[in-house]
């Protein structure tokens, strides 16, 4: 008789937004009256950029032509997607990374699920707390993570490196040593960013222990300050520790295309049984056997992105997101809330008034103000009591919000 896959039993409830959809429509069901603003999952709401849409209609109209007609996309992605993403991104930067170290794919969170399945079963791995639910969830899938405790919230083969306001958000290096590192800059859930020179810390210390930092880089297009780096390739030292994730679905606004990449150099090497492995092989042999690739017509738009007119479009998009997330920080300031993120990041984060916890928060703000954030303790046990409000709503809708959250 067949059987289930016993790590994914070892699950807690259902992943967390679903569990946010469904109390938010039960309540709009009960309440169908009351307009609900939605400031919780992360998913865009302006349109795609002039460029981007002109490359998509040229792209289509080239899928109608034998000559010009594509079907499977190369196993790395297109070359010209991947060339623009290594001039524009990293070698303008000052990063050494070549076109062929750049794999496109469907999504950074795709890959950032993925990506531990070419990383020994037994791999220890650390999160940043709170932590982006699928960094762990996904190792909990390939057996890594333990036993659950459903009263701490933690799990047993897990090294939590807590992120709270008395470290700034910022991790510390862990008393024990992990194979694998997640870290994510500009933050999700908190909203805040690490310096060049504490990300240089992180890169020596994984240099020193021999252990791989998975740099989540999908807001880097949020970045303000001219001290944040936008690319952990610019540390002296991770070409050999590192592997970065990066994503169209915030920077561009593709959450709807599906489009994103993963850099591995070909210096991330490992000893093995007396050879010497390449990382960036193993991920090369998973991408062909398990993934078709994007679209021809995404990439084009992905192309399009890079483009005098498509950065110049984004940045404006970005700029109207970060207008919200700079009224929304200033108004829970002004309302006298404890309040993180917002500068770097299109993400803000506060502490729950009142000593209440986060899914209590959230009941409150649905119930009272009709508006919907996300609770932090679904982000690991460091994010109990705090909340996330994102900026990818409207102005209008985030100026409602918070007028809504005043009068509380």
């Amino acid at each position: 008789m067949f059987r289930p896959n016993e790590d994914y039993l070892k699950l807690p409830g259902s992943y967390l937004f679903s569990t946010i959809a469904k109390k938010v429509n039960a309540y709009q069901e009960a309440n169908p009256d009351k307009k609900i603003i939605r400031l919780g999952i992360g998913d865009v709401t302006q349109p795609l950029c002039p460029a981007v849409i002109d490359a998509l209609h040229k792209a289509v109209d080239e899928q109608a032509s034998e000559s010009t007609f594509r079907g499977y996309a190369p196993d790395l992605g297109y070359e010209f997607l991947r060339h623009a993403m290594a001039e524009d991104d990293f070698r303008a930067r000052g990063c050494d990374i070549a076109d062929d170290e750049i794999f496109i794919s469907d999504g950074a969170k795709s890959d950032s699920a993925n990506i531990q399945e070419i990383f020994a079963k037994d791999s220890k791995i650390a999160v940043c707390d709170p932590v982006y639910p699928v960094y762990v969830d996904s190792n909990v899938m390939a057996g890594r993570c333990g036993d659950y405790d459903k009263e701490s919230g933690i799990w047993s083969n897990v090294i939590y490196m807590p992120c709270t306001a008395e470290n700034n958000f910022a991790p510390e290096l862990p008393k024990e040593t992990p194979d694998l590192i997640y870290l994510c800059f500009p933050n999700n859930p908190t909203g805040e960013a690490i310096t060049k020179d504490q990300l240089q810390v992180w890169v020596d210390y994984a240099n020193k222990v021999g252990a791989v930092i998975i740099f989540d880089a999908a807001y880097e297009a949020y970045i303000s300050q001219d001290n944040i780096p936008h690319s952990i390739f610019e540390c002296e030292g991770a070409r050999t520790c590192a592997i970065e994730l990066r994503s169209f679905s915030k920077n561009a606004g593709f959450t709807g295309l599906r489009l994103g990449a993963t850099i591995i150099p070909h210096d991330l090497k490992v000893k093995f049984n007396g050879e010497e492995v390449e990382m960036h092989r193993l991920w090369a042999r998973r991408h062909g056997t398990k993934y078709n690739g994007a679209p021809y017509v995404v990439q084009r738009a992905g192309e399009a992105c890079y483009s005098v007119e498509g950065k110049a479009q984004i940045k404006d998009m970005v700029s109207k997101y970060m207008k919200n997330a700079t009224y929304i920080y200033n108004g829970l300031k002004d309302a006298g809330y404890e309040v993180y993120g917002g500068k770097n990041s299109p993400y803000v984060w506060l502490h729950t008034p009142n000593n209440m916890t986060s899914w209590e928060f959230f009941d409150h703000l649905l119930e009272n103000a009709n508006v919907v954030g996300t609770p932090g303790s679904g982000f690991g046990p460091s994010g109990e009591h705090y909340f996330r409000l994102t900026a990818f709503g409207s102005y209008e809708n985030s100026v409602e919000a918070l007028e809504r959250i005043k009068r509380l």
